[in-house]
């Protein structure tokens, strides 16, 4: 007898309908996992225990009389019934009811740890080192595929064109992927390969964030000169390396946000500066324009002008003053000079030789006679007229006759 042939869609429903006829009311119990609010308000989660999972979905509808906030690692007992979705083949528990049974094993065990390594005072906020304002070279261990990845190159290249960027390839998730992220941490500090670390992956159940509070990953974050910003999961998620971290970011790209804060601030302070300097240089320069105004080279000519011409008025009539000052008083010595010649000459013996008289000098004695009487017969005389020496002997002397 000849095999009945099924379709996919023939076999899925006779699946839902098995399925669904026989689970139409169940309760569970198990631990949250992989818990995602959706953007429609419904809640898609995860059920596990240490041997199988299963996954469920209550709607907003229930949601909103629910009296506490699911969390990844709450031990849950929920009611409801089993669905198939045949789209995807898969089938999940539809959530009616929830309500907390305790606390899951893996939160326990985070939580010791947690305990354990603050006691330490891996966790100790004195001991954090401030992320450096102006980092040349940021190392990012992370999966060299994942979006993280991409998320951090693509804000870096928007934020910060020019800083260097080297990526330590590390799994994030499965049992190799500790020891791997620990060893990368080590070996960036080792070779002194950046001036800081981001250290994280995308979001994802607390399961697949493990890694980053395994011990000798919190360790290593704990230990790094470098500094690290953990950047591990959504703003929801947390892990142990966040604790340990000397900042914790929300997302991977908030992490590289926060490494070209600074440069970015700086480099919009300069431009503020620079506009507020432009702008005062400005205002400067207008003032001194306004001021200059007056001040053109006609402007200038003519203030010039009206300040030097009533000067050069002045000097004009000063030195009119001073030459007719001087005329003057070179007429009136000439005048005097004029008057003191005449005198001399009226004086002087050559005029009055020139009138005819002559100067007679008596050799004997050398006088000059005034009279008959200085002279006695036989002196010997010398006659000076105007011109020449006349030479004569006193033949006698006497006072003058009266015509």
């Amino acid at each position: 007898m000849e095999q009945q042939k099924l379709t996919v869609s023939e076999l899925t429903e006779l699946i839902r309908l098995s399925l669904e006829g026989n689970f139409s009311s169940l309760s569970v119990e198990g631990e949250l996992s992989n818990c995602r609010p959706s953007s429609t308000g419904h809640l898609y989660f995860t059920l596990k225990d240490s041997g199988a999972a299963i996954s469920g979905v209550m709607f907003k509808n229930r949601l909103r009389y629910l009296g506490f906030e699911p969390k990844d690692g709450m031990l849950l007992r929920v009611k409801g019934s089993l669905s198939v979705y045949a789209q995807r083949g898969t089938y999940q528990i539809v959530c009616e009811e929830m309500e907390q049974a305790g606390t899951g094993e893996l939160l326990v065990m985070l939580e010791k740890r947690k305990q354990m390594l603050a006691a330490e005072g891996l966790f100790d906020e004195d001991r954090k080192r401030p992320i450096p304002r102006y980092p040349g070279t940021v190392g990012v261990v992370s999966s060299p595929t994942g979006a993280a990845v991409r998320d951090i190159l693509n804000v870096l290249g928007r934020r910060a064109a020019g800083l260097r960027i080297v990526v330590l390839p590390a799994p994030v998730q499965g049992n190799d992927a500790a020891p791997i992220i620990t060893r990368r941490i080590e070996q960036a500090n080792e070779w002194k390969l950046a001036d800081v670390l981001i250290v994280g992956r995308g979001g994802g159940s607390l399961e697949d964030l493990l890694p980053f509070s395994e011990e000798s990953v919190v360790r290593a974050v704990a230990a790094s000169e470098i500094p690290v910003i953990s950047a591990v999961g959504h703003e929801i998620d947390w892990t142990l390396s966040d604790f340990a971290a000397d900042l914790r970011a929300p997302t991977p790209s908030a992490a590289a946000e926060l490494v070209s804060e600074s440069r970015r601030e700086t480099l919009d302070q300069v431009r503020a500066l620079g506009e507020t300097l432009y702008e005062t240089l400005e205002a400067r320069l207008d003032r001194a324009r306004l001021l200059l105004k007056p001040f053109s080279a006609e402007d200038l000519e003519y203030r010039f002008r009206s300040i030097l011409q009533p000067r050069l008025v002045r000097f004009d009539d000063a030195k009119e003053d001073l030459l007719r000052a001087l005329s003057e008083r070179i007429g009136e010595i000439r005048r005097r000079l004029e008057l003191a010649r005449t005198s001399l000459e009226a004086g002087s013996p050559l005029s009055v030789l020139e009138r005819g008289f002559s100067v007679v000098i008596n050799e004997t004695n050398g006088k000059l006679l005034r009279s008959g009487g200085d002279a006695k017969p036989g002196d010997r005389l010398k006659i000076r007229p105007l011109e020449g020496i006349v030479y004569a002997q006193t033949e006698a002397s006497g006072p003058e006759e009266n015509s």
